[in-house]
Parts: C-alpha cells; sequence; structure tokens
C-alpha cells in the first residue's frame, strides 16, 4: 500500500503501534504548510525553523504521552501548536528588550519627560482595558475568540481565518458582529471608555 494515500489517522496510529516511520511521514506531509505560517508570522528563516522543530518535538512529546486525541484535524492541532510556539517567541522578545533612557521615561538632558501619566491616569486606563476584557468575555465564542486573536494575539484578518478554519468575510463578518455588540453593551452600561 502506498503511504501517502494513508491518512493522518491510520498514520498516527501506525506510530502508536511501533512504526516510527509513520509519524516522519507525517510530518513530512505538513512541514511545508507548517513552515509557511510560521515564516510568515516572524519573517526570520532562522528563528522561523527553530520554532518548526519546537512545534513538532512538542507534537511528538504529546502524542507520545497519549494526550492527542484525535478529532480528524491534525494539521489544525499542529498550526495551533505553531501559533501558541510564535506567541511564545514574541513574548520572549519582547521581555529580554533592553531599556533605553528614552524608553525609561527621560530626554536627552536625563531629567524626566513633563508629560508622564498620573497615577489618576494609570489607574482609568487600567479600569478602562478590565471594562473592555470583561465586554470581550461576554460576546458569543466565534466573536470573542476574533476579537482576542485580533487585538491581543495581533493576526491579520488572513491568519485569523486560517487559525479558525473559515474564510476571510467570515472572520470580518466576526468582528463586525462583534463590535457591534460591543457597542451595544457599552451603550447599555452606560460605560465611558474615554
Amino acid at each position: 500500500m502506498n503511504v501517502n494515500l494513508l491518512s493522518d489517522r491510520v498514520l498516527l496510529n501506525n506510530y502508536l503501534s511501533g512504526d516510527r516511520s509513520a509519524i516522519s511521514e507525517l510530518i513530512e506531509r505538513h512541514s511545508k504548510r507548517v513552515r509557511s505560517y510560521i515564516g510568515m508570522m516572524v519573517k526570520d528563516d532562522d528563528i522561523a525553523d527553530d520554532i518548526f522543530q519546537e512545534t513538532f518535538i512538542k507534537a511528538v512529546r504529546v502524542i507520545d504521552e497519549g494526550r492527542y486525541t484525535d478529532s480528524g484535524k491534525f494539521l489544525s492541532w499542529v498550526l495551533r501548536i505553531a501559533h501558541n510556539r510564535v506567541l511564545d517567541h514574541f513574548r520572549r522578545e519582547k521581555s529580554n528588550k533592553q531599556i533605553n533612557e528614552s524608553d525609561a521615561g527621560y530626554d536627552v538632558l536625563g531629567t524626566m519627560r513633563f508629560a508622564q501619566p498620573t497615577v489618576e491616569d494609570q489607574m482609568i486606563s487600567s479600569q478602562i482595558e478590565e471594562d473592555v476584557r470583561n465586554l470581550v468575555e461576554m460576546l458569543p465564542d466565534e466573536q470573542r475568540e476574533v476579537v482576542k486573536l485580533r487585538y491581543y494575539s495581533k493576526l491579520s484578518f488572513a491568519e485569523i481565518a486560517e487559525q479558525t478554519e473559515v474564510s476571510i468575510n467570515t472572520a470580518l463578518g466576526r468582528m463586525r458582529y462583534a463590535l457591534i455588540n460591543l457597542r451595544k453593551m457599552i451603550q447599555e452600561k452606560n460605560l465611558a471608555l474615554n
């Protein structure tokens, strides 16, 4: 039987039954798509290669530990792992950034900037963020997912469509309805978001 004709599920079962080459075939089958997705996100070949390896190492580890439940969506599952690895990369990169004097709030003369936010400004800002997060959590699941991917994960609508396995138009529609619902909730609760 030609291995190329075997489904992902059959290859997974073969691997779990002791056929070590089956996992290689499965990885090879989806490597181009996963690598392209990662490359599109990080825009650096070396980093993309590292994340690609981390992704499949994690996938194989989860399979070996018996924690993967096959729902017939192996590629989607691997892409979700890849997406999480990309987010981890950006979080690490953000936390490792060096802070210069300008970023720390000092100008060229070494004095504090005049327009520092007051404690009151910071409290208002954090309250607004909390209110918006609470409203987002009240949205229907599909709308909430699109909002979080767009605003918290900073994904494009093409990436959101791929991640959620819908068309771009569907992703845009979900965002439109989410914004309409958020506006209604803001009016109903009489919230001031500025």
